[in-house]
């Protein structure tokens, strides 16, 4: 069964005192291209993420949306610049012994300090990338969020897909009607074009006086009937069909190699109608070419 290429996904798991959400949503794109969005210090664990996707997704532009949160403080280290501190004091008191401004407060001098920039360094979460305990035990959560994710964004894939599948299969069921008809159609086409030129020439041959020429006639049906011949076409076009119906019982990424075939079969389309001179026949093949669109329309859609 095939799979659209739109979908919308989401996964969270909350393990190890910490929680983790995942979010992808995709549009079609004629390769695969995953776009991730998430928190700096889990730019590591990027490569792993675009294998885990690349299992089970093949086309689509993909955006992946990773949020993180926890709730121990194994995870934040807040360590303090001495040196920065030290450095900022001792031009404190510069000043204060310059202007005769005296001892500044405890209190004050603290809170002057804690808004100095690099004195307080807040590391929140880098520093727990270093155990590999640690890293494990953040890779865990995150897979099983992503995977969570991932099916639920594959599922909602396969139930388009399968609507997908099934319009298709109408417009190939009607295709298939519309080639027989114009299979059918083919040589009363060609014996009522015959009749006609058969008539013409005889017609001309009156008026100038003449008996027509009976091997000339039959000549000139034969290059006609040659000229309007469209029994291959139709034979590849009905073993497209044929290929097509197949394609759409395969659970691999099958959009390509569909929308290559529908490319074909539009030729093949163009092909009959360029040959034919019989309205009713033109009729079918405008129809036809009208329903090729239409699956080519819905091709676009499959992974």
């Amino acid at each position: 069964m095939p799979k659209s290429m739109t979908g919308f996904g989401l996964g969270e798991c909350i393990q190890n005192n910490r929680r983790f959400k995942v979010e992808m949503k995709s549009v079609n794109h004629r390769f695969s291209d995953f776009t991730i969005k998430l928190p700096r210090f889990l730019n590591p664990f990027e490569d792993r993420i675009r294998r885990t996707l690349s299992k089970t997704i093949v086309r689509g532009k993909v955006d992946i949306w990773i949020t993180f949160e926890s709730f121990t403080d194994s995870d934040l280290s807040v360590q303090v610049n001495e040196v920065y501190a030290d450095a900022y004091m001792n031009a404190l008191n510069t000043l204060a012994k310059r202007y005769n401004l005296g001892e500044m407060p405890k209190g004050k001098t603290l809170e002057l300090l804690a808004r100095v920039p690099d004195i307080i360094i807040f590391d929140k979460y880098e520093s727990a990338l270093a155990s590999k305990e640690i890293q494990s035990e953040i890779w865990e959560t995150l897979s099983t969020a992503l995977d969570l994710a991932i099916e639920s964004f594959n599922n909602m894939r396969s139930t388009e897909g399968l609507a997908l599948e099934k319009d298709i299969w109408e417009h190939h069921a009607y295709a298939l009607k519309l080639v027989s008809r114009i299979r059918t159609r083919i040589p009363v086409s060609l014996e009522a074009q015959a009749t006609r030129l058969r008539e013409r020439i005889t017609d001309l041959a009156n008026k100038l006086g003449s008996r027509p020429d009976e091997e000339k006639i039959l000549t000139e049906i034969a290059h006609l009937s040659d000229k309007g011949d469209v029994s291959e076409e139709l034979s590849r076009l009905e073993s497209h069909l044929e290929q097509l119906g197949t394609m759409l019982g395969e659970s691999d990424a099958i959009g390509r190699k569909m929308d290559f075939l529908v490319q074909e079969m539009n030729r093949e389309a163009n092909t009959i109608g360029s040959k034919s001179n019989d309205v009713s026949l033109t009729k079918s093949v405008v129809e036809l070419k009208s329903v090729i669109e239409k699956v080519r329309e819905q091709v676009q859609n499959i992974e």
